[in-house]
């Protein structure tokens, strides 16, 4: 349904990310991919959602030549926990302090997307509660070294090793956790 309704524009994905572009193949659109290089630097003083909203407007104002059919969609994820948040790790002690703290509590995954054309914006948001387990020290060493999660928020994939074992309970959309609320996304695209 969604392919034959943008059939007449042109998807633009800025993401390198390898879960959203599948997420973009499984709904059979035909897009591109286009990257540009920003800092993710976001004020200080937001939160959650504000960061999320930010740093997806952020990457979306890099594309400043837009043409008349095209539609870029740009995106971030975060988690949040107990009022900090946590981005990709940049090496194994980031990532195991990550984990170590997300360990036998409940977090927030927030992902906000942004959605531009020539004539509109929309940013739409989307939080999933995520619980862990108490996960050991064996347990995280062992997911770091076999899964090298630091392209990932929090330093985790709940479609990964760690969510079989570690994740106890999930509040809200599961794909917002592996990195886009795809049903949102599907809803404005539907409605332009």
């Amino acid at each position: 349904m969604l392919q034959q309704k943008m059939k007449d524009y042109h998807i633009i994905l800025a993401s390198g990310s390898p879960r959203r572009q599948q997420f973009f193949k499984d709904l059979n659109l035909d897009f591109t991919i286009q990257l540009k290089e920003i800092e993710e630097i976001y004020p200080k003083e937001l939160k959650g959602t504000e960061i999320t909203d930010y740093l997806a407007d952020l990457k979306s104002k890099s594309f400043t030549n837009l043409k008349e059919k095209d539609i870029l969609i740009t995106s971030d994820t975060i988690v949040w926990l107990e009022g900090k948040a946590l981005g990709k790790p940049k090496n194994t002690d980031e990532a195991f302090k990550m984990l170590r703290d997300l360990s036998g509590k409940k977090h927030e995954v927030i992902t906000s997307i942004a959605i531009r054309s020539n004539s509109f914006q929309k940013i739409i948001q989307d939080i999933t509660t995520v619980t862990f387990k108490e996960l050991s020290d064996e347990e995280i060493n062992y997911y770091i070294t076999n899964y090298k999660p630091f392209d990932k928020a929090g330093g985790y994939g709940i479609q990964e090793w760690i969510g079989f074992i570690g994740i106890t309970t999930i509040e809200g959309s599961y794909f917002n956790v592996v990195g886009l609320p795809v049903h949102k996304l599907y809803e404005v695209l539907m409605n332009l």
